[in-house]
């Protein structure tokens, strides 16, 4: 491929002419190489983006610490107080998977952003297990951001109806539907990915 700097020949009406490139001036391609590399300010996205998945990440590993901390004496209680550890303990670990997805979310962001606009990852590129973190387009980007957002969700549907009990045909109704629509979401979502 010629460069632009390079003579180009152009052949009109049987008669071959030289092309002599016009050159940039000073201001344009100072202009340009502004331009260009003011993409490294996606850097503090990325940076930002890298640090708040490693906080979210700390955050719910301690949660989860504790949490089995508070599991140690669950032999010695009773039923009625078992039965109450065990619910909370269940939200906690629902809370946590939560956790850990949104940190995935930022994690998923932070390279993603950084392919994107600086440079692709030549780590990610010969790694088949990392295939949701190698991002070609801001749909691609978008796309598993979805997936993400949408586990999320889920969970913390999850997390609130461990502690609903319905009481009446109607509660139990709308409770049925509430699990019917997640699972149709999930459902249109698989069917939507899947033809990618």
């Amino acid at each position: 491929m010629a460069s632009p700097q390079q003579e180009k020949e152009v052949e009109l009406n049987g008669t071959q002419f030289v092309c002599e490139p016009v050159k940039q001036g000073f201001f344009e391609s100072t202009l340009e190489r502004v331009l260009w590399n003011s993409r490294f300010v996606v850097m503090v996205a990325v940076v930002a983006s890298l640090l708040t998945a490693f906080a979210i990440f700390y955050t719910t590993s301690v949660d989860v610490f504790y949490t089995i901390a508070h599991l140690t004496h669950y032999h010695e209680l009773g039923d009625a107080d078992r039965a109450t550890l065990k619910a909370q303990t269940v939200a906690h670990v629902v809370g946590s998977v939560d956790g850990f997805l949104l940190g995935a979310i930022m994690l998923i962001f932070s390279l993603g952003l950084y392919e994107l606009f600086i440079s692709k990852i030549d780590l990610a590129a010969g790694n088949s297990s990392s295939k949701i973190l190698m991002i070609n387009s801001l749909d691609d980007l978008k796309d598993k951001l979805a997936k993400v957002i949408l586990m999320i969700l889920v969970v913390m549907f999850f997390e609130q109806a461990i502690f609903l009990k319905p009481t009446g045909p109607l509660e139990l109704l709308y409770y049925s539907l509430a699990i019917m629509l997640v699972a149709l979401a999930l459902f249109l979502s698989h069917k939507a990915y899947s033809h990618h």
